[in-house]
């Protein structure tokens, strides 16, 4: 199983890590993925990304989910 986070800008639109400077490393577990996140979600805002999506191969897990704090 691979988790991944689903990067998007302010319209929703997909993000492409690689476009705005972002490696994301494969996680196998949902902790490994929250834990990379919780560690760079202000440099994420900081690029332009608005919301993350979180996915377990093809299954949307949970999101969006804002970065900025409300």
């Amino acid at each position: 199983m691979s988790w991944y986070w689903r990067l998007e800008d302010p319209s929703g639109a997909t993000v492409e890590p690689s476009s705005i400077g972002v490696e994301i490393p494969p996680s196998d577990n949902q902790g490994d993925a929250e834990s990379w996140l919780g560690e760079n979600w202000r440099d994420l805002l900081e690029r332009g990304v608005a919301t993350v999506t979180l996915f377990e191969d093809d299954r949307e897990v949970y999101g969006p989910m804002g970065l900025a704090a409300s």
